[in-house]
């Protein structure tokens, strides 16, 4: 998704953003983490039937926690944006955001909304890829001050 310049404007509508460093090295590790402790389990000669099946069980609860970790992202379409958190998903409306802010040593982006109160948006996050994350709170923030409450949509 290319970064939202004053020559280009806010990104074309729908976008998604997504940590997708991230995204890939907690499914990598899950997929390695399965794979070995399952050979683990099935090796183990001296293992009961019972005993390896608590291998793949363990193995697979670990692989669902990192994929758990992995699905946070935000999609933006004309009529608002969907956040999806680890496990909730919140649709709103683009009056509802006042502003999108991601200062220095945030975790993640925060959405101030018209309510008053404040949302965590796990979709960008900083972590392991600070400029990527960056421009797509830019573009984010470009977006919600364009189809905001106090833009022009008509």
């Amino acid at each position: 998704m290319p970064a939202p310049t004053p020559a280009t404007g806010p990104p074309v509508l729908p976008v998604t953003f997504r940590p997708t460093r991230t995204r890939a090295v907690l499914l990598s590790v899950g997929t390695v983490m399965f794979a070995v402790i399952t050979a683990v389990g099935l090796l183990l000669e001296q293992l009961s039937a019972e005993e390896r099946l608590s291998f793949i069980f363990t193995a697979l609860l670990f692989f669902g926690v990192l994929a758990l970790l992995s699905r946070p992202k935000v999609v933006a379409d004309a009529a608002g944006v969907t956040i999806v958190n680890l496990t909730r998903t919140r649709r709103l409306a683009w009056a509802e955001i006042l502003r999108v802010n991601l200062r220095p040593g945030d975790p993640w982006v925060f959405l101030d909304l018209s309510d008053g109160s404040s949302l965590p948006v796990l979709g960008i996050q900083p972590g392991i890829a600070k400029a990527h994350a960056i421009r797509d709170a830019r573009a984010l923030r470009t977006l919600a001050e364009a189809r905001g409450a106090g833009a022009d949509n008509g």
